[in-house]
């Protein structure tokens, strides 16, 4: 597995991480022996970076992760998320909330401090306020977090933060249906040494080329009930974009990723383009079986996809996705 500098953070992770969102809620049922299974099989395979938050299963992944972490001597580094759990108005993100979410990420997770503490896609006064990262510094002074970071939306949202002195990392959709971070972002984080976090790699799995017209989601899977946006940004469902293009979109990459070799799949493509980009610290595709998750951890050791993969990826991107995508987010 190759492995990056985590930004300011200064710890090493894999180029391939794991986002546990779905070992808490929102993906349909896993059940802890199976989310474990997960997590090991990720540790085996070479991971060292899992991502979480407090409001996946209101705290579920967390804890999930924490018992692992009791009965594992491997190094993992842990990022976690706050500021969901409350309404999502300014005035909420401050000092006494801010204690409060990270010591229950704290007692979640079963540590004294926390590796990385990141605000959940919060609004934008939120990033571009200079109080929040005076009470954010006081976290790490008092010893309840190491490093933070910011979870966003926008890239707009993610230039902001990278222009404050102390922000280790942004986490932001990153994948081959959204290329507009590649514009201004990545160069911005190379040049502060902010490290990026790639969150959607595949496109709530619109890349791995599995998915039809006929494919079902369960009740409580974000797939089916975010579709409009009603619940959060829709933005973190297949990335934003709309279904029967993401489809058409999905074929394209698929024979992209075919033309490069049989023996990898479209998902391992995606997962591979992403962790190569100069500037990305790790990519955090989710998984819900072992195979997916030693599938995935794979992509960490792909040789270089090449400048004409790249080329194909921004054609299919310009063609069927920017007009739709690139202005919004």
């Amino acid at each position: 597995m190759q492995t990056r500098t985590l930004g300011r953070t200064g710890r090493t992770v894999s180029v391939i991480g794991l986002g546990t969102w779905q070992l808490g809620a929102d993906w349909g049922d896993v059940t802890e022996a199976d989310a474990r299974a997960v997590l090991a099989a990720s540790v085996d395979a070479g991971v060292t970076f899992f991502d979480t938050a407090d409001v996946y299963g209101d705290g579920r992944s967390e804890q999930i992760i924490g018992r692992f972490l009791a009965d594992t001597d491997a190094e993992i580094t842990v990022a976690t998320k706050m500021g969901r759990r409350v309404d999502q108005l300014a005035e909420n993100y401050v000092l006494d909330n801010f204690r409060a979410w990270t010591d229950r990420s704290r007692a979640n997770l079963g540590v004294q401090t926390l590796d990385l503490v990141q605000l959940h896609c919060p609004p934008s006064a939120v990033i571009d306020s200079g109080e929040v990262y005076d009470a954010l510094d006081t976290l790490v002074s008092e010893g309840a977090i190491a490093h933070y970071g910011v979870s966003v939306e926008t890239c707009d949202q993610a230039l902001s933060a990278i222009a404050r002195p102390n922000l280790a990392t942004v986490q932001i959709i990153l994948n081959a249906f959204r290329l507009k971070p590649l514009d201004e972002v990545l160069p911005a984080a190379r040049a502060a040494g902010v490290g990026i976090i790639a969150r959607v790699p595949l496109a709530s799995g619109l890349l791995t080329g599995k998915y039809t017209r006929e494919t079902a989601f369960a009740a409580n899977d974000h797939r089916n009930f975010n579709r409009d946006g009603s619940h959060f940004d829709v933005g973190e469902t297949f990335s934003g974009v709309d279904y029967e293009v993401g489809l058409q979109a999905a074929a394209e990459f698929a024979a992209l990723a075919a033309a490069v070799s049989g023996e990898v799949t479209p998902a391992q493509a995606a997962l591979a383009w992403v962790a190569q980009l100069d500037g990305v610290s790790s990519v955090i595709p989710g998984a819900r079986s072992v195979a997916q998750a030693e599938a995935n951890a794979a992509a960490g050791n792909l040789a270089p996809l090449g400048d004409a993969f790249t080329a194909g990826v921004r054609d299919i991107y310009d063609r069927l996705l920017r007009g739709q995508i690139h202005p919004r987010w």
